[in-house]
């Protein structure tokens, strides 16, 4: 029944070239909540009303497999999950599920496609599992577990993995440890999905910064991270041969007259490099940065409102030309057009209901062309 009302509300917006699928999660449990799917079109930045798709235990952060066929999530309960996708209708099948030893808050994919990465925030730690065959989840290669603390008594009593991602030679995990303080590096043996401490282990980053989320730049020569805590992005020189990190560079997501709460959370660069972006809880903005092309230095080009509260995840559509941005604390989602020679936001129409969103991710109708 589930099928047929969706396929039914989803012919309401019939497909075009142009369209893609928006699959949001819902970042709370209870019937009705788990996932839903808009209609996006990337000529017009039109982003439809999303509709109900399939219960899920408060998903969220997950990322489509680029088959364009799979879904993966980590669920705030304590598991991580395997979906299929239906390329027609947007429909998930729950393929399986596995326990993680912590509450879940990031999942990545290795580029052989055949290990997924899960930080557990709650749990200090984080695990690599093999895929198998069928896409579900198989068994957990390895478990790090984080131990220490650092000088914020309420939210640095212990160690806090917020993220967790692969280097572009598929050589080294990179992973933020907000509790910590540090930025983390592992060798990664794509063998036999197991991990190894790099030396040198870490970078380390300013006390009571919280270190979260980390992007390699396309050339693959820098890192940023962006500090919750903190509202920083610091730019790193990366050694892809020894998995070094070189400080070179920090700034402030925030105006410097801006002295309310504010905890940061997504950053991404523009697929054209020329551009960084972080969004700020609080400031409810996201601050957007030119990358200078000689040294990846960060010049601050605006922050833009993003028509909402507590802005958690963004993502760039396959095009590049969009980005939407989900407002966690006013349950809904906005489309801004992404200027691609001066890296400015523009909104595009009014804010989009979503209940309680987190993650946000693109596929094309049909499949490929996701993001």
């Amino acid at each position: 029944m589930i099928r047929l009302l969706l396929a039914a509300a989803l012919a309401l917006f019939p497909a075009a070239a142009a369209d893609m699928f928006v699959f949001f999660g819902t970042h709370t449990a209870g019937p009705g909540h788990g996932f839903s799917v808009s209609h996006f079109d990337s000529d017009s930045g039109v982003l439809t009303k999303p509709v109900y798709l399939v219960d899920a235990p408060a998903p969220a952060f997950f990322f489509i497999h680029p088959d364009g066929k799979h879904l993966y999530t980590v669920n705030s309960p304590g598991f991580v999950s395997a979906y299929a996708v239906d390329t027609a209708t947007a429909h998930l099948t729950l393929i399986n599920q596995q326990p993680c030893p912590g509450d879940p808050s990031y999942i990545s994919l290795d580029k052989t496609r055949r290990y997924v990465f899960v930080a557990n925030y709650e749990g200090g730690n984080f695990a690599v599992y093999a895929l198998k065959p069928d896409f579900s989840i198989g068994e957990r290669t390895a478990l790090v577990q984080h131990t220490g603390s650092s000088v914020n008594p309420q939210r640095q009593k212990h160690a806090y993995p917020h993220s967790i991602r692969i280097d572009p030679a598929n050589r080294f995990v990179l992973v933020p440890d907000l509790g910590l303080d540090k930025l983390f590096v592992y060798r990664f043996n794509e063998r036999d999905g197991t991990v190894v401490p790099n030396d040198p282990p870490f970078a380390k980053v300013a006390p009571g910064s919280g270190p979260r989320h980390m992007v390699f730049h396309p050339n693959g020569r820098w890192v940023y991270l962006v500090n919750e805590m903190g509202s920083t992005v610091i730019l790193f020189d990366w050694d892809s041969a020894r998995g070094a990190l070189t400080e070179l560079q920090t700034v402030s997501t925030l105006p410097a007259d801006f002295k309310e709460t504010n905890n940061c959370a997504e950053i991404d660069v523009h697929p054209n490099g020329k551009f960084l972006y972080a969004s700020n809880r609080g400031h409810d903005s996201l601050a957007v940065f030119a990358i200078d092309a000689g040294t990846g230095r960060l010049t601050l080009v605006e922050r833009v409102p993003t028509q909402g509260k507590l802005p958690r995840n963004f993502a760039f559509d396959p095009t590049a030309h969009w980005l939407v941005v989900t407002n966690h604390g006013s349950d809904n989602a906005m489309v801004f057009r992404v200027d691609e020679s001066t890296g400015k936001l523009t909104p595009k129409g009014e804010p989009v209901s979503v209940p309680s969103p987190f993650c946000e991710r693109f596929l094309a109708v049909g499949g490929g062309g996701g993001r």
